[in-house]
């Protein structure tokens, strides 16, 4: 006989691998998209600007769980810009973006694992 607990868990097992595979599925059909989406060095520079104004937003923000979640976003968006990038550039001048765009993506995990992170 089976009982709830065992159904219970059961439930979550089956859970887990589909949120896996629907989240991998989201990721794949987004991968083209974003690389065929190439920014501009004067778009990237605005992006740059503009996270940075996220991460002093962030140091003053009075909810700090919303900020978290905000900037956990901005987090996710840099990596995303970051790879799109990295599939657009085809020469060596592209190497200074992609190193701005990895400091950025430094600046926020550091912030985000110092007041983020439980």
């Amino acid at each position: 006989m089976i009982t709830t607990r065992q159904q219970h868990a059961s439930g979550f097992s089956m859970i887990r691998p589909a949120t896996l595979l629907a989240v991998l599925a989201i990721n794949m059909s987004l991968t083209p998209a974003l690389a065929s989406q190439c920014a501009s060095p004067s778009e990237i520079a605005a992006t740059l600007t503009r996270w940075a104004a996220a991460r002093r937003q962030f140091v003053q923000a009075s909810n700090h769980d919303m900020a978290c979640r905000a900037l956990a976003n901005t987090f996710y968006e840099s990596v995303a810009t970051r790879q799109a990038t990295a599939a657009c550039i085809h020469d060596v001048s592209g190497n200074a973006e992609i190193g701005a765009l990895d400091s950025e993506i430094d600046a926020f995990n550091d912030l985000l694992s110092a007041k983020c992170s439980s």
